[in-house]
């Protein structure tokens, strides 16, 4: 991880000097630039894997009713899965290879934003430096509701209840997690999860 997460780096560093030399030399712009540009460039990978994730999801009481009919013929339960794959146009793996491309790629953007070393000041609106967590609390707070609703709007009301479980608890663990983590590398997931809201909600009104 350490080649991406100094690519990450030097990207920051490359933005960063760009706004210096524009005369607004600020690493949380920094930040909030690069992350935009990875999410557009990540978009048909992001696009490819929210489509099947959200397919399967809402098959699941149906892959459920599938599952208690044959539990006890496994060849006869392959079989009506596959079928109900293949009559719901889904493929349960299709949302595999996205996620592997971009899991590298995620974690090398994680390391280096968390380990990055700033030259000079490091401030960012209310905070004196994004090196360390926020003291507000602003932005964990924002890191959860932004997952909240960014994982609101993957996961369909199918009255799952480990759905409804991941739903309140994922939010309440990131923004858990954050308190601790430098703040840049929170600013850098709630700027990821507004892009993700932004591009799942164009998804949703091209359908229509």
């Amino acid at each position: 991880m350490d080649f991406l997460s100094n690519i990450v780096q030097q990207v920051i560093t490359v933005i960063y000097s760009f706004l210096q030399g524009v005369g607004f030399p600020n690493y949380g712009v920094a930040i909030i630039i690069m992350t935009i540009l990875v999410k557009l460039i990540l978009y048909p990978l992001s696009k490819k894997q929210i489509e099947s994730t959200k397919a399967m999801m809402e098959i699941q009481p149906k892959m459920k009713a599938i599952q208690e009919k044959y539990k006890n013929d496994k060849q006869r339960l392959n079989m009506e899965l596959a079928n109900l794959y293949k009559s719901e146009g889904v493929n349960p793996l299709a949302g595999c290879l996205p996620l592997i491309v971009q899991m590298p790629i995620m974690i090398g953007i994680f390391y280096g934003i968390r380990d990055f070393h700033y030259e000079g000041s490091a401030s960012f609106l209310w905070m004196q430096s994004i090196s360390n967590p926020d003291p507000t609390y602003i932005l964990p707070i924002l890191s959860a509701l932004t997952t909240f609703i960014q994982s609101k709007q993957t996961m369909p009301d199918t009255g799952n209840p480990q759905n409804k479980m991941m739903l309140y608890f994922m939010p309440l663990f990131i923004g858990y997690i954050s308190l601790s983590f430098p703040a840049g590398l929170v600013l850098y997931w709630v700027v990821m999860n507004i892009m993700q809201i932004g591009q799942q909600f164009m998804m949703e009104r091209a359908k229509k």
